[in-house]
């Protein structure tokens, strides 16, 4: 029986250590912390064997603080959701809150002109005296 080329293109060929050489190695690192992959992501695509390997180039390589790993993708531990993926959803859903705000101001404002009411707190502009320093 003959190999089917597909299959070999489908598979990541296994490394040795030999093969990683520095450019590879940041290459990967920057791919991570761009949040393109996960370590375990870049680990599975470029067939690289030992389960640590790839936090250890994080580490020695990378500009982030890597020395505690499950705090860059605490938010979603169940979810598929890489860093850069994370940053979009959480830049909607800053949009929706900041529209929601300027909604609930509008109808403050509304109700306050159409029924004479005061609902906003009024902030004073004193200082405390113990913000102020006088000098000598």
């Amino acid at each position: 029986m003959e190999k089917n080329s597909s299959e070999d293109q489908v598979r990541p060929q296994k490394r040795n250590q030999r093969d990683y050489n520095l450019g590879f190695k940041l290459s990967v690192v920057s791919q991570v912390e761009k949040g393109e992959l996960t370590y375990k992501q870049a680990q599975r695509r470029y067939g690289i064997q030992g389960r640590s390997t790839v936090l250890c180039w994080l580490r020695k390589h990378g500009n982030l603080d890597w020395s505690k790993p499950s705090l860059h993708f605490m938010s979603s531990p169940n979810s598929k959701e890489t860093p850069a993926q994370q940053i979009k959803r959480l830049e909607r859903e800053l949009e929706d809150e900041k529209l929601r705000n300027m909604i609930l101001n509008r109808m403050i404002d509304v109700a306050d002109s159409q029924f004479g009411t005061s609902i906003r707190k009024k902030l004073s502009p004193k200082q405390s005296s113990t913000s102020t320093k006088k000098k000598p």
